[in-house]
C-alpha cells in the first residue's frame, strides 16, 4: 500500500543496512536507541555495550543527481562503562537507554546520552588542521633539550591534516536518580533538560552538574502503597514550562512549571475510560504506556501501549482523538506473551516531520505506519531478504485464522525474538531508521 508517510502516493524502498549478519548476536551489539539530529544529517544509535555510533549523511554527488546521500559512520565512541554501586551491591549496566541531540549552535554537535544512572553531555567536533613549528617542541612533540640555545622565534603555523572526529565528554550529570532513568528530554529553551526515572523527574541546567531540581516525586511514604510508576516523560517542543509524563496505569499527566516548583499536582490528566466488557487479567499490563511523544506542532501528543498507538489533543483530556491498533491479532496470544515476558516489551513511536503520519514497531521485525488523514495503515518488514538497493518494501499481512492467503504470515509463526522497539523518522524528509536487534535499517521513499 502506497501513501503512508507524507500524504503523497509513494512507496518505501530499501536504502541501507548497518551491522553484522551473524546469526549469533552479541548482547553488547543490540541497538537500544536511535535518534536523528535536528537537521537529519546525523543519526545516532546507542547499544547495550555502552557505545554510541553516529552516522553522517553524505553530500549528494553531482555525477549521480538521483542518488541521495547515504549515511556512513562518522564517529564511534564508548559513552558509558559498566559500574558497581557498592552501597547497594548493584551492577549498573552500560546500556544506553536514550540519546537526545541538542540544537546545533556552532560547528560542533552536542548530544546527551544516558544509562540507568548517569547522563553525559558529549561534544562531537572535527579537526582537519594541526599546529606545527613550535619553539620549545620538535616535530615529534618532544621538548627540546636546552631552551636557552633557541636564538630565533618561530611563529607556529596551521597545517592541513586528515580529518579527525573527536568525541569528548563535556559534562557528567550523576548521583541524582535512585531508580533507573527511562527518559531524557531537552527543553525548548535549549538550556535545561529533564530526566525521569520510575518515581521522580529532575530538571537540570546543561551547565550545572552538581545539582538538579526535583520537579515530580510520586514515591509514597510506604513503598507497599506504590500503585504506579513513571514510564516516560517529554518536554513540550515550544513551551519551556510544560512537560508530560506517562504512567504504568495508562494515564498521562501534563504539568506546568509556572504553577508550582514541585509539579506533583498536574495541570491536565489524560485517561481513556476502560471498557468493562474487555477487562481481563492482562488489562493493566497492556495499558501501561511505553512511550510518549509531542507532535512537532505541539498541539498533539502520541502514546504507545502494548497493543495500540493513541493520539491525544492537548485540549481534550477524556479520550484520544485517534486510536490505531498496532497488532490486535496478539490479543488472543497474551497468555503466552506473558509467559515469555514479551508483554513487558517497551515499544517506542515517532512522528514524521509534518505530523501527518506515525510509525511504531512490532514483532517478527515488522513495523507499522499510519497515515492520519486517510487512516490508511501499512505493515512493512525490516529484513535482509529485501535488502537489495532501491528494492521496494512489500506490505505484509498477518493471518489470524481460517485459510491463509499466499502472501500472508500466520500469527502462530511470528518470531517474538525479532522485535522492533526503536525507530526514528527524519525531521524533514521521508527517511526512516529502524533498529532490528543489532542491525540498523534505513529506508526512504522511492524516487520515480
Amino acid at each position: 500500500m502506497a501513501g503512508v508517510g507524507g500524504g503523497n502516493d509513494f512507496q518505501w524502498c530499501f536504502s541501507q543496512v548497518k551491522g553484522a549478519i551473524d546469526e549469533d548476536v552479541a548482547e553488547a551489539d543490540i541497538i537500544s536507541t536511535v535518534e536523528f539530529n535536528y537537521s537529519g544529517d546525523l543519526l545516532a544509535t546507542g547499544d547495550k555495550g555502552g557505545r554510541v555510533v553516529i552516522f553522517q549523511r553524505e553530500q549528494e554527488s553531482k555525477n549521480r543527481p538521483h542518488s541521495r546521500g547515504e549515511y556512513n559512520v562518522y564517529s564511534t565512541f564508548q559513552s558509558h562503562e559498566p559500574e558497581f554501586d557498592y552501597l547497594k551491591s548493584l551492577e549498573i549496566e552500560e546500556k544506553i537507554n536514550k540519546i537526545r541531540w541538542l540544537p546545533q549552535q556552532n560547528a560542533a554537535h552536542f548530544l546527551l546520552s544516558t544509562n540507568d544512572k548517569t547522563i553525559k553531555l558529549w561534544k562531537i567536533s572535527e579537526r582537519d588542521k594541526r599546529a606545527e613549528g613550535y619553539n620549545l617542541k620538535d616535530e615529534e612533540g618532544r621538548l627540546r633539550g636546552d631552551p636557552f640555545r633557541i636564538t630565533s622565534l618561530r611563529v607556529p603555523v596551521l597545517m592541513p591534516m586528515d580529518l579527525m572526529v573527536e568525541a569528548s565528554p563535556r559534562r557528567i550529570f550523576a548521583n541524582a536518580h535512585t531508580y533507573h532513568i527511562n527518559s531524557i528530554s531537552v527543553n525548548s529553551d535549549h538550556e535545561t533538560y529533564l530526566s525521569a526515572d520510575d518515581l521522580r523527574i529532575n530538571l537540570w541546567h546543561l551547565e550545572i552538574t552538581d545539582r538538579s531540581f526535583n520537579i515530580v516525586d510520586i514515591k509514597p511514604a510506604n513503598m507497599e502503597e506504590l500503585t504506579e510508576v513513571i514510564t516516560a516523560a517529554e518536554c513540550h517542543p515550544h513551551q519551556c514550562n510544560v512537560f508530560v509524563y506517562s504512567s504504568s496505569k495508562g494515564t498521562i499527566r501534563l504539568c506546568d512549571m509556572r504553577a508550582a516548583a514541585l509539579c506533583d499536582r498536574h495541570t491536565k490528566f489524560f485517561e481513556e475510560p476502560e471498557d468493562p466488557s474487555s477487562r481481563s487479567f492482562f488489562s493493566e499490563i497492556i495499558s501501561s504506556i511505553s512511550d510518549v511523544k509531542f507532535s512537532h506542532s505541539g498541539r498533539y501528543m502520541m502514546t504507545r501501549d502494548y497493543l495500540s498507538v493513541k493520539v491525544w489533543d492537548l485540549n481534550m483530556e477524556n479520550r484520544p482523538v485517534e486510536t490505531y491498533q498496532v497488532h490486535e491479532y496478539l490479543r488472543s496470544k497474551l497468555c503466552s506473551l506473558y509467559e515469555n515476558d514479551c508483554i513487558f516489551d517497551k515499544f517506542e513511536c515517532c512522528w514524521n516531520g509534518s505530523d501527518s503520519a506515525i510509525m511504531t514497531g512490532s514483532y517478527n521485525n515488522f513495523f507499522r505506519m499510519f497515515d492520519r488523514s486517510t487512516r490508511r495503515d501499512i505493515t512493512l518488514e525490516a529484513s535482509r531478504e529485501s535488502s537489495k538497493p532501491r528494492a521496494l518494501l512489500k506490505p505484509r499481512k498477518v493471518c489470524t485464522g481460517g485459510k491463509r492467503k499466499k502472501d500472508e504470515i500466520s500469527v502462530d509463526s511470528l518470531d517474538f525474538n525479532k522485535k522492533i522497539l526503536h525507530t526514528a523518522w527524519h525531521p524533514k524528509e521521508n527517511i526512516i531508521a529502524v533498529a532490528a536487534t543489532n542491525n540498523l535499517y534505513i529506508f526512504q521513499d522511492k524516487i520515480n
